[in-house]
């Protein structure tokens, strides 16, 4: 059994632990209402861009024009958006990015190339020898457009000069505080699916024409899909933290209590030894 001097020092040590788990608790838990307020904000916008593509790309349709990026073509190659947090102490939300990413690509026949954001993601794909096309990391937990226009512009290049067939983003969903759900969305081609009546086709007037339009809008649309995706991973990842800290501050508790209670049952058994020491000692002399 540990000594007086042994249960003190990991007494003091359970309660350091516990100091820092509750403070970064604290701190995530702040950056996450801010990192939830961001992704509400954006729902509303993404989905209204989506329907505007719906529309035109139902005009389109009747008007045989197709745009590069909504243009589908035989796959050769896919390039996947694999977005994870740059650091640990998540629980299992970066495992099961991973997971999902890898048991997607192990379940294609062509090639796939991967684009990384956040080292959690790169050090796996490193690790298992994938094709990194390019990294991104050490991104704000208050991202804002123009961090990920290099992304975008990438990823339409890759698409537009035939070095990708087909482009697909991997994030976590931030659903709940406790709930974070890993999902893979097609990114490129884009594919409006939303229903157009032929009531709706009418009454709108585009300028210049709608080819236009739709070459200003789709680029837009692709960096509004990945900011989205950004703000999603960014909300999960501090939710995830927060949930991670607060459980490992209820552990360093629970291990503090059976610490203390060893302390105690020690310091008793100490003071015990030593009346019976000096209670013999008397009998000694009498």
């Amino acid at each position: 059994m540990p000594n007086l001097r042994q249960l003190r020092r990991r007494l003091r040590s359970i309660q350091n632990t516990m100091r820092v788990t509750r403070a970064m608790e604290m701190v995530a838990a702040s950056k996450m209402r801010r990192a939830q307020q961001a992704v509400q904000a954006s729902r509303p916008y993404a989905q209204r861009i989506y329907e505007l593509l719906g529309h035109l790309s139902a005009q389109v349709a009747s008007e045989e024009v197709t745009h590069p990026l909504m243009r589908r073509r035989e796959p050769h190659r896919i390039e996947i958006v694999h977005i994870t947090p740059d650091r640990g102490l998540t629980g299992g939300l970066n495992s099961n990015l991973n997971r999902h990413a890898g048991q997607f690509m192990l379940g294609q026949q062509l090639p796939v190339s991967v684009v990384t954001v956040g080292r959690k993601g790169r050090d796996f794909m490193v690790r298992y020898g994938r094709d990194v096309r390019a990294v991104f990391t050490d991104l704000s937990d208050r991202p804002q457009v123009a961090d990920i226009l290099p992304i975008a512009q990438l990823v339409i290049d890759d698409y537009s000069s035939g070095f990708a067939d087909q482009v697909y983003v991997v994030y976590s969903q931030f659903v709940s505080v406790t709930v974070q759900r890993p999902v893979m969305e097609r990114l490129l081609p884009v594919e409006p699916t939303t229903e157009v009546e032929a009531t709706q086709l009418s009454g709108y007037i585009y300028e210049p024409d709608i080819p236009g339009v739709l070459d200003a809008l789709l680029p837009r649309f692709v960096e509004m899909e990945l900011y989205h995706a950004l703000l999603e991973s960014v909300a999960s990842e501090q939710a995830a933290r927060m949930v991670a800290m607060r459980n490992a501050t209820d552990n360093a508790r629970q291990v503090l209590d059976d610490l203390t209670l060893a302390l105690n049952k020690a310091r008793q058994e100490a003071i015990t030894s030593e009346l019976l020491d000096i209670v013999g000692g008397v009998a000694a002399l009498e």
